[in-house]
C-alpha cells in the first residue's frame, strides 16, 4: 500500500492532468462540433423529465452548464473544476450559479439541494466513493441524486469516435457496472432507488430507437448509459408524526360502528375523516351517529360533492391536518389494525409511499374472485415493469404517504391528467414521477361483512387497461 503522500501526489497529478484536459476541450469546442449533439440532446430530455422544474438543482461536472439550464431550476449551482469550462457557463447562463471547484471537496458550496445531477461524471473521478460522500452534507431526507454514467460495452466505439474526432477526447476512464455504482453509492451512505438503461442511438432522429426499443431486452444491454436514480439511506423521524385516515364510504352503513372502533390511535394524533358518496343507505346518519358518541375522538363527516372513489379521496385529503395521510376502505377487507405497520414503514424511512398487497397471504374464501386475482397478477408485473420498482398489487385501497409528497403529486397532476376513477394510480404514477420509494406492504385480505362491492370486473378491467396505456406513454416510452 502506497503512502499517503505518494497517494495524495498521485491524485493532484489526475487532478492536474484532467483539469488540463478539460480546458483544452472547452476552447476546442468554440470551433468544433463532433456527432454527440444527438446524445446530449437527449440528455437533457431526460433529465427534463426526471427534475420537475423549480426545484434546487446541483450539478457536479457541469461543464458549460446546458444539462443544468435544461431543467429550470429555482436555483442552480453547477460546479467543475475547468476554469474554461466555468468562464463559458457563466457566459451562456448568467442566471445559474457556478463554482470552479473539485468535486472531492464541495466545502465551498451551500446547501441544501433537491436534486443533484452527476451526468458522465463517474467515468472522470478519482475516487467515486469519496466524491459521494462529499455530497450527503448537501442533501436533504428527500433529495435525490440522478447520475448517468457510460457503459463499458461502449468502450471502442467511443475511442474509434475519438480517433477519428467525431467525439470529444478522453483521458482513462473508470468502466463501472450498474452493480459497481449501487456498492459505492450505499459505501457512501445511498440508497439505490432504482436503475435503467438509456440511450441505443446517440446520434440525431433515434427517438425510436431511444424511447421504445431501448426499454426492451435484449436491446437494453446495449445501451451507451446506465441511469440511477438514489436517496440518502433512510433516518428514523425522532418525533411522532400526526396521522390523518381517510375513509372513503359509500353504502357502508353496517362498517361504520367497526370503523371508529377499530381504527388504532396512531402517532402524536390520529384524525378520522370520513367521505360520505351518496349512499342509498343510511351511510351518512351512522357516521354523525358515531362521532357524537366520541367527543374526544378527531373526526369528521365530508359529504363528497363529486362522483367516485378519486374524487372522494382528493376530498379528504384536502380537509386532511395530518403530517401522514393514510387511505382505508370502508368495507374492512384490509383490517384497520394494519394500519400501524403502514405509519412504520413511513416514519422508520424505509418507503416514502407504502403500498398494500393483497396477493402475499392466502385469502379468505370469498375474499377476491379467481379472475380478478389472476386480472390483478397480470396488471402488477405490467405497472412493475414500466415504473421501475417492484409493485404486487395496485388496486389495494390501503396506501399511505406523507403529506407533504402528496401536495407534490397534486400540483403535478396536470402531467397525466384526469385520468383514474379509483385513485390509487393517481398516487402510484405521481409517487413514481416523484422518484418516491415505493414499499409493498403486505396484509391479509378479508370477506366483505355487508354490503356489496362497488367494482364491475369487466368495466373496471378495461379502465385498467387504459391505466396500463396511459403510464406507458407517460412514464415509460419518453
Amino acid at each position: 500500500m502506497g503512502t499517503p503522500s505518494a497517494v495524495n501526489a498521485a491524485q493532484r497529478a489526475y487532478r492536474e492532468a484532467r483539469i488540463a484536459h478539460w480546458d483544452a476541450v472547452a476552447v476546442k469546442r468554440d470551433s468544433w462540433r463532433g456527432w454527440g449533439a444527438g446524445y446530449h440532446a437527449r440528455l437533457r430530455e431526460i433529465y427534463r423529465f426526471l427534475v420537475p422544474p423549480a426545484l434546487r438543482v446541483l450539478e457536479i461536472g457541469c461543464g458549460a452548464g446546458d444539462l443544468l439550464a435544461a431543467v429550470q431550476p429555482d436555483r442552480g449551482v453547477g460546479i467543475d473544476f475547468s476554469g474554461e469550462m466555468i468562464l463559458r457557463a457563466r457566459s451562456k447562463h448568467p442566471d445559474l450559479e457556478f463554482c470552479e471547484a473539485d468535486a472531492h471537496d464541495l466545502a465551498s458550496v451551500a446547501g441544501p439541494f433537491d436534486v443533484i445531477i452527476l451526468s458522465d461524471a463517474l467515468n472522470d473521478l478519482w475516487d467515486v466513493q469519496g466524491a459521494l460522500q462529499q455530497l450527503k452534507p448537501l442533501c436533504t431526507p428527500s433529495t435525490r441524486l440522478v447520475i448517468n454514467f457510460h457503459s463499458g460495452l461502449w468502450q471502442l466505439p467511443l475511442a474509434l469516435a475519438q480517433w477519428l474526432n467525431l467525439a470529444s477526447p478522453m483521458l482513462p476512464q473508470n468502466w463501472f457496472t450498474p452493480d459497481d455504482a449501487r456498492g459505492m453509492l450505499r459505501l457512501a451512505g445511498f440508497e439505490t432507488i432504482r436503475s435503467w438503461h438509456e440511450i441505443l442511438w446517440p446520434f440525431g432522429l433515434g427517438g425510436f430507437f431511444n424511447k421504445v426499443l431501448v426499454r426492451f431486452w435484449p436491446f437494453s444491454q446495449f445501451a451507451l448509459t446506465n441511469f440511477m436514480i438514489a436517496r440518502p439511506q433512510p433516518v428514523p423521524a425522532v418525533e411522532d408524526p400526526t396521522v390523518s385516515v381517510i375513509v372513503p364510504a359509500r353504502n357502508e352503513a353496517g362498517n361504520i360502528n367497526a370503523i371508529f372502533e377499530r381504527t388504532p390511535r396512531m402517532g402524536r394524533e390520529t384524525e378520522l375523516i370520513l367521505v360520505e358518496g351518496h349512499s342509498r343507505d343510511d351511510t351518512a346518519a351512522a357516521i354523525e351517529r358515531e362521532i357524537a358518541a366520541r367527543p374526544e375522538l378527531r373526526a369528521c363527516l365530508l359529504r363528497q360533492s363529486g362522483i367516485g372513489k378519486a374524487d372522494a379521496v382528493r376530498q379528504g385529503f384536502s380537509a386532511a391536518s395530518g403530517e401522514i395521510l393514510m387511505i382505508l376502505d370502508a368495507d374492512l377487507t384490509v383490517p384497520p389494525e394494519d394500519l400501524p405497520r403502514f405509519l412504520e414503514a413511513l416514519r422508520s424511512g424505509q418507503g416514502e409511499f407504502i403500498n398494500g398487497v393483497r396477493l402475499v397471504y392466502p385469502m379468505e374464501r370469498q375474499a377476491m374472485q379467481g379472475l380478478n386475482f389472476m386480472g390483478n397478477k397480470l396488471f402488477s408485473m405490467a405497472f412493475s415493469w414500466i415504473l421501475g420498482q417492484p409493485l404486487k398489487d395496485t388496486l389495494c385501497g390501503t396506501k399511505a404517504l406523507w403529506k407533504k409528497d402528496y401536495e407534490l403529486i397534486a400540483s403535478n397532476r396536470g402531467y397525466f391528467g384526469e385520468f383514474d376513477p379509483f385513485g390509487d394510480y393517481d398516487l402510484i404514477f405521481g409517487a413514481a414521477k416523484l422518484n418516491r420509494k415505493i414499499i409493498d406492504l403486505p396484509i391479509r385480505y378479508r370477506e366483505r361483512t355487508y354490503g356489496a362491492t362497488n367494482i364491475s370486473r369487466w368495466r373496471h378491467g378495461f379502465l385498467l387497461f387504459q391505466m396500463v396505456l396511459v403510464a406507458a406513454r407517460r412514464l415509460k416510452f419518453v
